[in-house]
């Protein structure tokens, strides 16, 4: 017995330990991992440098007989919170990096993950069930064939440490080989291509925000408005390609087959460019799919897909619904996540859990937080009273990025016509300095960010679109541009 409760204080103190110090190297992805979890993000910075300190004091306390009890406790209230944390998130269906060991190796939380953190869990509390003076053999008492042995385990360990990290060397490795071979069959055995204004290949416009209204030719040479393309009544897959694309040419079989597959519940649109001749030439016939002409890359940018092949998915309203899926690999997911959809639901979008737990960690179709606020004209308002579309802003008098879009903004407050949303404004500074933007929506001087915080706001200027029941209609949108494409403002 005295050797097996050394034998779960050095695990634990090994866990711990190795824990510890590969948080402590990597504190950008520690800090990343807290703010998934929901911590908030000015603390996230000093709770990543905090947690691990207390993991490898911990470590230390369960080596020696004297400490390990209080080492125990501490470890067993630890892995509680950590149990908690994971089973509140897997409750909400999210899956946030654990970010547990660092850059040694990191995984979503999954049900795997938590029964592990509740086998440690159980083992420390174990300990602390058998009292101060019962903590097993003290490592100044143990002979040298138990050291060896415990040597070899530890060896043991780390040999499967270093596996798991070389397989996940291997895994990324293989991905950057899957693009250098992507690009160079773009680039056509070879030939050069131009990619410095193509941008990051999973950009794209917000959850939720409208499809760009431009004037396309069909293959007919007919002008189309990617509008009624886009709002038809159905949902439809925007796939971007071009007849240079040799990806694009690849992905043709299947992109038919996928538009068989829904016909009649979907639309699939092709996006491409050059002349009729051109893309009959790289994509035959498109199987009675609709085909529209850019005459360069107009409408794929202003979608912000700028690579190709790639596919966008839109709802029947002619909003976003997805976030832009570029390479083959990547529009198979896609259509793989539609399959699983129900096309009649009211929020219609595809999640994307990475998403939503890091730049934009918003539950589309979720209530609002529960808030009852005063702006600054006196006016009295609440979450629960909110009965109209609404774009709720987080504006700073001192950001320059909303000072050159104040302006705009401003005349489309004054100008709102009944389908437009109501507005209602969040800014932090000075009441006077606020005021001076002249609004005509209820204002809310939101001091330290409170509500912002709330709403998963972490920069100006952004917004997000309310429903008539007070639920998130659509992602946060950042910048100037996002913005105005959730309001279908063409500027």
């Amino acid at each position: 017995m005295e050797i097996v409760l050394l034998a779960i204080r050095s695990l634990l103190a090994v866990v711990f330990g190795v824990a510890g110090v590969a948080k402590l190297v990597d504190r950008d992805g520690s800090r990343k991992a807290m703010i998934d979890f929901g911590v908030p993000v000015p603390v996230a910075g000093i709770a990543a440098v905090i947690l691990p300190m207390v993991e490898i004091a911990i470590a230390f306390a369960l080596l020696f007989v004297g400490t390990s009890w209080p080492g125990a406790i501490a470890c067993s209230l630890l892995l509680a919170v950590f149990c908690a944390g994971m089973v509140y998130q897997l409750a909400r269906g999210n899956a946030p990096d654990c970010h547990c060991f660092g850059q040694l190796h990191s995984e979503p939380v999954s049900v795997l993950s938590l029964c592990r953190n509740l086998a440690l869990f159980a083992a420390a509390v174990w300990l602390v069930i058998r009292g101060p003076k019962a903590q097993g053999l003290d490592l100044a008492n143990v002979d040298s064939s138990v050291l060896i042995a415990a040597f070899g385990a530890a060896i043991i360990c780390l040999l499967i440490a270093i596996l798991l990290r070389q397989s996940q060397h291997s895994t990324t490795q293989s991905a950057i080989m899957r693009r250098i071979e992507m690009v160079e069959l773009m680039a056509g055995e070879g030939a050069a291509v131009d990619r410095q204004h193509a941008g990051n290949p999973n950009d794209g416009l917000p959850i939720g925000a409208f499809v760009p209204d431009m004037l396309l030719e069909d293959s007919e040479g007919n002008t189309v408005s990617t509008r009624s393309v886009a709002s038809a009544g159905t949902p439809a897959i925007m796939f971007f390609v071009s007849p240079t694309c040799t990806p694009c040419k690849a992905l043709v079989p299947r992109m038919n087959e996928w538009a068989a597959e829904f016909s009649g519940r979907l639309s699939t649109v092709f996006i491409s460019s050059g002349s009729v001749a051109e893309n009959s030439a790289s994509f035959g016939d498109h199987d009675g799919n609709m085909l529209l002409r850019q005459k360069g890359r107009e409408f794929a940018d202003s979608m912000n897909a700028r690579w190709t092949p790639s596919a966008v998915f839109v709802d029947r309203n002619g909003r976003i619904a997805s976030h832009v899926a570029a390479g083959d690999t990547a529009i198979a997911g896609l259509v793989e996540s539609v399959r699983n959809l129900d096309l009649n639901s009211e929020h219609l979008h595809i999640h994307d859990a990475e998403r939503a737990h890091g730049s934009n960690p918003v539950e589309i179709g979720a209530k609002l937080p529960v808030f009852t606020v005063t702006a600054i004209d006196g006016r009295e308002i609440a979450s629960s009273r909110i009965s109209r579309p609404t774009l709720i802003a987080f504006w700073s008098p001192t950001c320059p990025h909303c000072g050159n879009m104040a302006e705009e903004f401003r005349k489309w407050d004054e100008q709102r016509g009944p389908d437009d949303p109501d507005l209602l404004v969040f800014a932090d500074g000075e009441a006077e300095l606020i005021r001076s933007l002249g609004m005509t929506s209820p204002v809310i001087l939101d001091k330290d960010y409170a509500i912002a915080e709330k709403l998963g706001m972490h920069g100006t200027p952004s917004a997000i679109l309310v429903d008539e029941r007070g639920r998130f209609a659509s992602e946060i949108a950042i910048g100037a541009p996002n913005i105005w494409a959730l309001l279908d403002n063409k500027d």
